[in-house]
């Protein structure tokens, strides 16, 4: 299980873009975005320096978990 922290993320578009983000690299990966917390945790084959390549790529900003 990956968990990344997210800086920038506030609604239901940004949880949709995230999980999309990710599912892009691994079609069958498990994602749950706590917008509370910004966490993303991913349950993934994806490398964790893709998972949050590809989060920062929809304009959110990992501070930390790659």
């Amino acid at each position: 299980m990956l968990t990344l922290q997210v800086e920038g993320m506030s609604c239901g578009h940004c949880v949709r873009a995230v999980t999309e983000a990710i599912r892009t690299l691994d079609p069958k990966a498990e994602v749950q975005v706590d917008l509370a917390a910004g966490t993303v945790r991913a349950e993934t084959a994806a490398a964790p320096r893709a998972v949050a390549a590809a989060v920062e790529e929809e304009g959110y900003k990992v501070l930390s978990g790659a």
